[in-house]
């Protein structure tokens, strides 16, 4: 079973707008998954519309919960499927070694460390 958690990673406001301060209008979100053995993520962002004269929570006051329920507003059922779905098409291909996969670049791999070399004894004459 694939379980999934969504995160805010920032937001973007209005310095000022219709008189009030820190307005968000767009958020940047990441939704994580895992199957408790492979993980994956699919980010993204989406626009926000503060609509002047609606219920406005000062931007120190949000939580988490209140901005993902943007975000899941924001992209509708489907898209918050496709985000899902997503990450469960990156954990099968973790699961079935047998497709293609992106490994890492050769020159990023650090060098295994040289094995030591023993202390030459000195010789007395």
């Amino acid at each position: 079973m694939i379980t999934y958690q969504w995160a805010v990673n920032s937001m973007t406001a209005y310095p000022k707008y219709a008189e009030l301060t820190d307005v968000v209008f767009q958020v940047a979100y990441v939704v994580s998954a895992t199957d408790g053995t492979y993980n994956s993520a699919a980010y993204g962002s989406v626009d926000v519309t503060y609509v002047p004269g609606t219920v406005y929570t000062p931007y120190d006051q949000l939580t988490l919960d209140q901005v993902n329920g943007w975000v899941a507003t924001a992209l509708g059922p489907e898209g918050v499927a496709k985000a899902q779905v997503d990450c469960d098409a990156a954990i099968a291909a973790q699961q079935a070694p047998d497709l293609p996969i992106t490994p890492p670049l050769p020159w990023n791999i650090p060098a295994p460390a040289p094995e030591p070399v023993p202390p030459v004894e000195e010789l007395v004459v």
